[in-house]
């Protein structure tokens, strides 16, 4: 049940957005009330746009002196219920969007930086980066609509964080609205800057419970001059194990990313999504994307990745391959790897987890997880996927045929509290790039307690004394 928000305050926020940044119109509320995975439906008497820093000030600051919630929301492709309100009787939760405010500002080739408002969607900043010679190297499925400020405020992962890292390596400044309405412009594009403590870092990730991001200067390379790709079968994890060591050892920065998928996740993408057809005659239980950028031009990143195929091949490390010979084949082999979530979807209902461990017990974790999983619900299919570079896993888990869905979303708690406790035991983490949000926040408390969960209260404490930004999000009320 939401609560209502008296007439005259709605009146002040339209009077600081104006008619292009105020909804309230229930219908036309409804789109951003549901989280893309349905796990999620939230309420709100409003949702505000502002088209400046200006305004984004003026909003928190009447917000927190008449105690109202605020939930920023990017594009809306979270996956753990972070940028759903959940307005109560008894106090309301407005939704903040940076989608007016979507301006690239500045690009700076000679300094390889970009700045950019926190609602630029990401595709168009890549984009804006390539029309200037230059790289953004931030990549993922849901890149055609979701926006920087939603990927910094949840230091999205992607599949280059192998080569390039995280978000949270791609952000050189920020300027951000903390919850009283004051501005923290750090916006800055300094490789080295030693003047204090980091403060950008507090808001990376922090999925909008410290400040509302409005901007951010962010790092850019030199393009690839040539890009090669292939689908490599494997016999296990082991062996993709130790193919990446040494792709690492002998191809070094040349690779960009190494992905490793199993035959159901292929096999759904292959039922479910049009367009797509197996990379390779026969199929494999285990496969690896892997992709080379080269700052040499020509075919110099195909024959580096050739070279090396070959010889994984000589070694048995591979069974079977599948060079791109063109840019469509390419984005075949990565329709593949980015549709596998959306087959999962049209499949049925799923439990999911975005987990990470070292590299070296990607395969301890699979073999113990996957023997779980099988003997707690006889039929059960697991769809593992993930990057295998930065030891990032999606391991995901779909009904089975003869169980309704009700039944098997029932059993959430239960399996992924296992699933995060063997990633503990193996050193890893339960939120490897998707966040804490409102899925995860008791799994922080258990796994996180003591000094550690301490300090992310006094920091929370501290810049958000009232509570008003993203209330219950990471930080349970426990």
């Amino acid at each position: 049940m939401k609560a209502d928000i008296d007439p005259a305050l709605i009146q002040r926020f339209a009077s600081i957005v104006g008619p292009a940044g105020i909804v309230t119109d229930v219908a036309a509320l409804e789109p951003a009330l549901t989280e893309w995975r349905g796990l999620y439906a939230g309420c709100t008497p409003l949702l505000l746009a502002p088209a400046e820093t200006a305004e984004v000030a003026a909003i928190l600051a009447l917000c927190q002196s008449a105690g109202i919630g605020v939930v920023p929301q990017g594009g809306n492709t979270g996956l753990v219920g972070g940028a759903i309100p959940a307005s109560t009787p008894h106090r309301p939760e407005i939704l903040l969007s940076a989608r007016r405010m979507s301006s690239i500002r500045e690009i700076d080739p000679v300094n390889y930086t970009i700045t950019v408002e926190a609602g630029c969607i990401l595709a168009d900043l890549q984009n804006a980066a390539a029309d200037a010679d230059r790289f953004f190297p931030l990549s993922l499925a849901a890149e055609g609509s979701c926006q920087i400020g939603g990927n910094i405020a949840t230091n999205a992962g992607g599949t280059n964080v192998l080569r390039y890292g995280n978000t949270r390596d791609l952000v050189m400044g920020l300027e951000v609205v903390l919850a009283d309405g004051r501005i923290f412009n750090g916006l800055r594009g300094l490789r080295k800057d030693n003047a204090g403590y980091d403060l950008k870092q507090l808001f990376i990730g922090a999925e909008g419970t410290l400040g509302f991001i409005t901007a951010a200067t962010c790092k850019l390379f030199p393009r690839p001059r040539s890009v090669a790709t292939a689908w490599a079968a494997v016999t296990d994890p082991e062996a993709a194990i130790r193919l990446n060591s040494e792709a690492r050892r002998l191809l070094g920065d040349q690779l960009i990313a190494l992905e490793l998928i199993n035959r159901l996740a292929v096999d759904l993408v292959l039922e479910h999504i049009p367009a797509s057809r197996n990379p390779l005659n026969e199929p494999s239980d285990w496969v690896l994307l892997l992709e080379l950028g080269s700052a040499g031009s020509g075919a110099a990143a195909d024959t580096a990745l050739e070279a090396f195929l070959a010889r994984a091949l000589d070694e048995g490390l591979v069974t079977d391959v599948m060079l791109a010979q063109n840019i469509s084949q390419r984005d075949e082999l990565w329709h593949i790897r980015h549709n596998i979530s959306a087959a999962q979807k049209i499949a049925g209902a799923g439990i999911k987890h975005d987990i990470s461990v070292p590299v070296s017990r990607l395969g301890e974790f699979l073999q113990s997880a996957h023997q779980y999983a099988t003997e707690r619900v006889p039929g059960i299919k697991v769809v593992a996927f993930g990057h295998l570079g930065d030891g990032n896993l999606h391991f995901n888990l779909n009904q089975p045929d003869n169980m309704r869905p009700d039944q098997f979303t029932g059993l959430w708690t239960e399996i992924s509290t296992a699933i995060h406790t063997l990633v503990a035991e193996l050193g890893g983490s339960f939120s490897a790039e998707h966040g804490v949000g409102a899925l995860k926040s008791d799994e922080l408390v258990r796994l996180r307690g003591g000094v550690e969960l301490a300090l992310m209260k006094q920091i929370k404490a501290a810049l958000d004394p009232t509570g008003i930004m993203n209330p219950g999000k990471v930080l349970s009320s426990r």
